[in-house]
């Protein structure tokens, strides 16, 4: 797809304009020139060209594309699953114009030559921008620090192993001790392997009672002790991913008490979602972490409001059919997530749980932030990456029929609110058709 700019200028209005970077959320008008934000709130028709195209909006919200912190795509190594055109489709059905790429990749992100070819590849797309992640050790095997320094260069917004845990202590010290010298953040899958190991879900009497092994929530929060530890050794920057447990969280909000620099995120599942959707063994919802008690779901939605948890990702995890027609044991733990990012978390808006302004904060420019990026907000100058959604449009998510190749969402079958009618990347639509357009 072509990236060059649109032509004419492009003016919105009759939307409810949100930019939680600014603190902006009140109604007005939009102007894109040149792919870029021109101006918002214009008096009358100043400062409109009489060439712009108009969307009229029809109240509906335009806040700035999202951004997506955690996806993994199949690309390289695993295009069965999802390649970059395929997951880029559905970022932008999802409203996602910029998403950082785990490194588990065969072979992984731990060359400087393939954090340049991702960030291409979502360039040729014109629909996202892809932020690669780099490994934190060479072929997220957990012996050997990869080249922290080289892979940052090369445009690496942060290191990790990406779905395994960098289990040996000594290793994590000396990689948050180098990465300091860079100020680059270190992104942890928070839970111990071995007490992992073997399990498939959360252990206590849901387990007990399908016969699966259990994984204790204590591997999530014995990692995040440890590592919190070590944190504050080091003076480095720590990130826990997809932080399901209470305990977890507490440790979190405690050391962000303190003054260490920690930050978190979550994802739909651990906040939608409890143990009970795994059901009669339904593989679509084995995840990792496995899904929780209701008391820990409810615990996350706490951390939400109360700003401990710092983004929302989706947690994209495409499989294959192949890969969760299995035995539950066996089935592949993981979810699609980027078109039902927003619609499930606006449940949490729909609940009272979150404003909506913060809500899309945690989708927007705080997770930008942390990444070091300067996607997600309205300001003027910035790039016209935009999202336009009616936040009460009902609808009902189906496996199979959500773009993407995968069809493993654990969501199947929910009802949502929500829906999202355009996505723009650089002022070019990407997503959904406008007469007025």
């Amino acid at each position: 797809m072509s990236t060059s700019h649109p032509a004419r200028p492009l003016l919105f209005e009759n939307v409810r304009l949100i930019d939680p970077a600014g603190g902006l959320d009140r109604p007005g008008r939009l102007l894109v020139r040149g792919g870029v934000i021109a101006g918002i709130d214009l008096p009358g028709a100043e400062g409109v060209p009489g060439d712009a195209r108009t969307i009229d909006g029809g109240g509906t919200v335009l806040c700035p594309g999202l951004v997506d912190m955690r996806v993994a795509i199949g690309e390289p190594g695993f295009e069965y699953r999802e390649t970059v055109a395929s997951a880029a489709r559905a970022a932008a059905a999802g409203g996602i114009t910029t998403m950082a790429v785990l490194p588990n990749s065969q072979p992984a992100i731990d060359d400087p030559a393939l954090v340049r070819h991702l960030r291409a590849r979502g360039e040729e797309t014109g629909m996202v921008s892809i932020l690669p992640y780099g490994a934190l050790t060479r072929g997220c095997a957990g012996t050997e620090m990869a080249e922290i320094g080289l892979l940052d260069e090369a445009g690496a917004v942060a290191f990790t192993d990406g779905t395994q845990a960098l289990a040996d202590a000594r290793m994590m010290r000396l990689a948050l001790t180098y990465a300091r010298g860079f100020d680059a953040l270190v992104v942890q899958h928070p839970e111990d392997p071995s007490l992992a190991r073997g399990g498939c879900a959360t252990d206590g009497e849901l387990a007990t009672r399908l016969g699966l092994p259990g994984i204790p929530t204590a591997a999530e929060a014995i990692m995040i002790a440890r590592d919190l530890r070590l944190a504050e050794l080091t003076r480095g920057r720590l990130h826990f991913a997809h932080v399901s447990t209470a305990e977890g969280l507490e440790l979190i909000r405690a050391a962000k008490a303190r003054g260490l620099r920690v930050t978190c995120d979550t994802a739909p599942p651990y906040f939608d979602l409890n143990e009970t959707a795994i059901g009669d063994f339904r593989t679509y919802a084995k995840l990792s972490p496995p899904l929780r008690g209701e008391a820990d779901r409810l615990a996350v939605c706490a951390a939400l409001a109360d700003g401990t948890i710092d983004a929302i990702a989706s947690d994209h995890a495409p499989c294959d059919a192949d890969d969760k027609r299995q035995p539950f044991a066996m089935a592949s733990a993981g979810g699609t997530g980027l078109a039902t990012l927003l619609p499930v978390t606006l449940a949490r808006v729909h609940g009272g749980t979150l404003a909506l302004i913060d809500a899309l904060g945690l989708l927007t420019h705080r997770p930008a932030a942390l990444l070091g990026s300067g996607a997600g907000t309205l300001a003027q100058g910035a790039a016209a990456d935009l999202c336009l959604f009616e936040p009460d449009r009902a609808w009902q998510i189906v496996a199979g029929e959500l773009p993407g190749r995968a069809r493993n969402t654990p969501f199947d079958g929910r009802a949502v609110e929500g829906r999202v009618l355009g996505t723009w990347k650089a002022g070019r639509r990407v997503f959904g058709q406008d007469a007025a357009e």
